[in-house]
């Protein structure tokens, strides 16, 4: 679960960019930039998320706390953006037979690492989450936590894969960073508590290295975008969810921290079910 990353040049500094990307530069630019985070990433937030644990953000909410996804014991979940799995893992252990899909190898080889530790082994995939490469109707559930959504160019393609693959009244539950968050820095302290660009303003936030090839690319969707591709793609939304910050929860995680959580939302997870 990430949100607009602070990648940097061979000098330190990341040069950032807003402009159009399609689907085949991101593609490229965000599978390099997680295979090459993947180590820094798990040292980072590995304990938080833990090897076989399902958080949905970094507010801290949970399935088991939440049951977002119901009764999933003799189902078939699918998991889009896996990342490391430890969600796909979690819901092993509730009697799911689950797959994770995600585009980075060096994520998944973190994915294969846990999967030893635990004896927990949900089927591992890597492909791009707009051409996913499983059957029709194979799925009572898909979810992602903070996984692929924000990082591909068309919620038509990636919503029409995720309906495509589940079955009638499938549920498809995912969590994305609040879109109000576009409008502030990404930075956990009081420089975060000021506008500086326009929700309204779609272009993608691109960070590029020195010859202007994009390196890391995260699009912004309001909610309003969020709601219409899921409705155009069959979906009905069943619930909008804001985690709220809570007493006593200290975890900074990027641009996530208390002093921004008590004031307004970072994350909107959506609950929705295939007509």
């Amino acid at each position: 679960m990430t949100a607009q990353q602070s990648g940097t040049t061979s000098a330190g500094v990341a040069l950032v960019a807003h402009r159009a990307v399609a689907s085949a530069e991101a593609e490229a630019a965000n599978r390099a930039w997680w295979d090459a985070d993947a180590d820094d990433y798990h040292a980072e937030h590995g304990d938080f998320l833990g090897d076989a644990d399902f958080v949905w953000c970094p507010e801290g909410l949970t399935e088991e706390s939440s049951r977002l996804l119901g009764d999933v014991a003799g189902t078939d979940v699918l998991e889009v953006g896996c990342g490391s799995a430890p969600c796909a893992r979690w819901l092993l252990t509730r009697g799911a037979r689950v797959v994770g899909v995600d585009l980075s190898e060096g994520m998944l080889r973190h994915a294969v690492a846990a999967n030893g530790r635990t004896g927990l082994r949900p089927a591992l995939l890597r492909a791009n989450a707009e051409r996913l490469p499983l059957a029709d109707g194979s799925f009572d559930s898909a979810c992602s936590a903070f996984g692929a959504v924000p990082f591909v160019a068309s919620l038509a393609a990636i919503f029409g894969e995720v309906y495509r693959v589940l079955r009638p009244g499938g549920r498809w539950v995912f969590a994305v960073t609040h879109p109000m968050r576009w409008i502030f820095p990404d930075d956990p302290g009081p420089a975060g508590l000021t506008v500086t660009q326009p929700y309204f303003d779609r272009t993608p936030y691109v960070e590029v290295d020195d010859t202007g090839a994009a390196s890391y690319v995260e699009y912004h969707r309001t909610l309003g975008d969020y709601v219409r591709a899921l409705r155009a793609a069959g979906f009905t939304l069943d619930d909008l969810i804001e985690p709220e910050w809570p007493e006593g929860h200290t975890q900074v995680w990027g641009q996530w921290s208390p002093l921004r959580g008590r004031l307004f939302p970072g994350t909107a997870i959506f609950c929705c079910r295939r007509d």
